[in-house]
């Protein structure tokens, strides 16, 4: 999707740099800032780009996008305050695959446009916009193995008899009431009934008691 165009006088790409380093040693020496700065800014020159900002965030970690510069970033790109996200190396942005396939899914959504000058990454061009495709088909391939991953070692947990889910913290009496109760022949509505009639909590301390909550403790407990 092409980015949006607000009515204005230019129509030069508006266009929001981002920087970032990740010690708070290369965020006083500013090195490795003014390095993204002047690709980026150099970028803009040699495109036509208007460069509008450039956002920073200091001593913070690529792991996700929990950071102020980026959010603040993202937040003027969504109210449509500028048409494109400019970065000089990807991993700047983030070192996740996955965060990036996101963020290039918000950009089309949004209207505007994700360029990382290091990969050739630009969806305002055909090519540049094939790139980041590529990369996004990195992404789901890389959350279709995290998936996978999940549930081969959860199976393997089952198959060694490991069981699943919040540990119960149930009071055994409580147990040994639902039980008795079953025993004597009540159905589950009615000891949930009785249950609820005595204000017994439940196991994660709710309030209410259901028929299928109280045949899944008798279960677990036979």
């Amino acid at each position: 999707m092409a980015p949006r165009k607000n009515e204005r006088d230019s129509d030069k790409l508006r266009v929001l740099g981002y920087v970032r380093v990740s010690t708070e040693e290369q965020g006083r020496s500013g090195a490795g800032l003014a390095a993204q700065r002047i690709a980026i800014k150099d970028a803009c020159a040699n495109r036509g780009y208007e460069l509008l900002d450039i956002k920073e965030d200091a001593a913070q970690s690529g792991k996700n996008l929990e950071r102020p510069g980026i959010e603040a970033a993202l937040k003027e790109l969504d109210a449509g305050r500028a048409d494109a996200l400019m970065v000089a190396k990807l991993d700047r942005l983030s070192r996740s695959l996955l965060d990036f396939a996101g963020l290039m899914e918000r950009s089309r959504r949004r209207g505007w446009a994700l360029v990382a000058l290091d990969l050739g990454v630009d969806t305002t061009s055909p090519s540049g916009e094939l790139m980041a495709n590529v990369l996004a088909t990195f992404a789901q391939f890389e959350r279709r193995m995290i998936g996978q991953r999940t549930k081969d070692a959860l199976a393997q947990k089952r198959a060694a008899g490991v069981r699943l889910g919040r540990p119960r913290v149930l009071a055994n009496e409580v147990v040994a009431r639902i039980t008795a109760d079953r025993a004597k022949g009540l159905t589950w509505q009615a000891i949930a009934d009785a249950l609820n009639a005595d204000g017994v909590p439940t196991a994660h301390g709710g309030v209410r008691w259901y028929p299928n909550s109280v045949r899944k403790v008798a279960i677990r407990s036979g």
